[in-house]
């Protein structure tokens, strides 16, 4: 976790955060909280708390990776530079899951980059299979492919750990509807409801929720 203070200006509180960059001198990254100082030091302080955890050092500054550092931090970096290569919605969802629960497990373990192996992988799979589905363990397994052949394009590491990793099973799908009364029942009961037009809709057409309300990844 870098560096960082709360700063007074105009006002207001800023989120001072301070790394250093690749030429190894300080850099500093000021960020506005939008809480006045008058009664908001503790969120304020919350806000710098949240930000010094999930920072990603940018691209240019980061330094390459050396035997110690730690898989968590590679991820992060990783991320960073791939953003401009996935689509926005991937990205989010990355983004996502390396905050939690990829990054807390490695980074508890204190597994570098270099140290990792398929056997930590594998453990972090069966862990997580206790609490999610299989097909979210497989998004973890896609995003450490991806991480690590760049790490081995890169020359970060000689051989890709997720060669000797299996991939987890897809879940089967069983689907589950209504009956015709249960809709029937539905829509009595939501008569009055705000939602009942979305409601009638999406039972009429078997619309998915994003398609009810007319989403586009966009959105």
């Amino acid at each position: 976790m870098i560096a960082g203070h709360l700063q007074e200006k105009k006002g207001y509180y800023y989120a001072v955060l301070s790394y250093k960059g690749a030429d190894n001198k300080r850099k500093t990254k000021w960020l506005s909280t939008g809480l006045t100082v008058k009664g908001n030091k503790k969120r304020a302080e919350a806000f710098l708390m949240e930000q010094r955890q999930h920072f990603v050092i940018p691209a240019a500054d980061a330094p390459c990776p050396t035997g110690d550092e730690l898989f968590a931090d590679y991820l992060r970096r990783w991320l960073q530079i791939a953003r401009t290569t996935i689509a926005e919605s991937t990205y989010g969802s990355y983004s996502g899951l390396l905050r939690n629960p990829i990054e807390p497990w490695f980074r508890k373990k204190r597994i570098t980059l270099k140290g990792l192996t398929a056997a930590d992988i594998q453990a972090f799979y069966m862990e997580q299979s206790k609490r999610v589905k299989a097909n979210t363990v497989i998004h973890y397994h896609a995003i450490f492919g991806k991480a690590f052949k760049d790490a081995v394009r890169k020359d970060y590491l000689e051989t890709n750990p997720m060669l000797k990793v299996d991939r987890p099973k897809k879940n089967s799908f069983h689907p589950n509807f209504y009956s015709k009364d249960e809709v029937q029942q539905l829509l009595e009961v939501s008569q009055d409801d705000p939602l009942h037009l979305c409601i009638l809709i999406t039972a009429y057409y078997g619309l998915r929720r994003s398609e009810v309300l007319g989403l586009k990844w966009s959105s």
